[in-house]
C-alpha cells in the first residue's frame, strides 16, 4: 500500500485543462463590490480597480476569480478579496453571505449584457464592506474610492469593460442608490 502526499491546491487546473473545461461547462465565479460604510450603514464610498490588459487598454473592474473544487463561497470570497485588495482590507462578510445577483457571462454578446471572451461563467455577485488598508495587487494598478455618484458617472461606467458597468448599477440600486 502507497501513501501518497496529498495535492496541496486540488482545485487548481492545468492551463490545458483549464482551456478544456471552459470550453464545455460553465465556470463559477465570485465577484465582490468593496465598499465603506459610514457609522449608520449607508455607503459613503465603493471601490474600482484600475487595470490594464496586456494590449495596454486600460479599464475598471470589480474583485473577481473562480471558486476552486471543494473551495465555500465565503473562502472564496475571502481570497480573492485578499488577492486583490491586500491581506490588510478587513472585509466584513455577514454571517450568511448572500449575493445581491447573479451575474451570467457569455463568450459572445447576449441578452445579459455581461461579456467573458474565454468562457461562459456564471458569477456570484456581493457587496462587502472594508475597513482596513486596501493596497492593490495582482493586476490591478490601482484602487479607486469614489462615491456612489461618482461611480456611475457617464465618464467611470464607459471605463468598464464586458457589462461590469451594469453589474456596478446594480450594486448601487441594491444599496438605494440610484443614478
Amino acid at each position: 500500500m502507497s501513501v501518497r502526499t496529498p495535492d496541496p491546491n486540488p482545485g487548481w487546473l492545468n492551463e490545458a485543462d483549464l482551456y478544456e473545461a471552459r470550453r464545455r461547462l460553465p465556470m463559477v465565479y465570485v465577484e465582490a463590490v468593496p465598499v465603506r460604510l459610514d457609522a449608520l450603514g449607508y455607503v459613503t464610498e465603493i471601490g474600482l480597480l484600475y487595470t490594464a490588459d496586456d494590449a495596454g487598454q486600460f479599464s475598471r473592474s470589480v474583485v473577481s476569480g473562480r471558486v476552486l473544487y471543494r473551495e465555500t463561497i465565503r473562502a472564496a470570497l475571502l481570497r480573492h478579496i485578499e488577492k486583490d485588495l491586500g491581506s490588510l482590507a478587513l472585509p466584513q462578510l455577514p454571517a450568511s453571505p448572500v449575493p445581491f445577483t447573479v451575474a451570467e457571462y457569455f463568450p459572445y454578446p447576449s441578452e445579459t449584457g455581461l461579456v467573458d471572451d474565454r468562457q461562459h461563467a456564471v458569477s456570484l455577485a456581493f457587496v462587502v464592506p472594508v475597513t482596513g488598508e486596501c493596497e492593490p495587487r495582482q493586476d490591478a494598478l490601482e484602487l479607486s474610492w469614489m462615491t456612489p455618484d461618482q461611480a456611475l458617472s457617464p465618464h467611470i461606467q464607459e471605463e468598464f469593460v464586458g457589462g461590469r458597468d451594469k453589474l456596478v448599477r446594480q450594486a448601487l440600486a441594491h444599496l438605494g442608490h440610484v443614478g
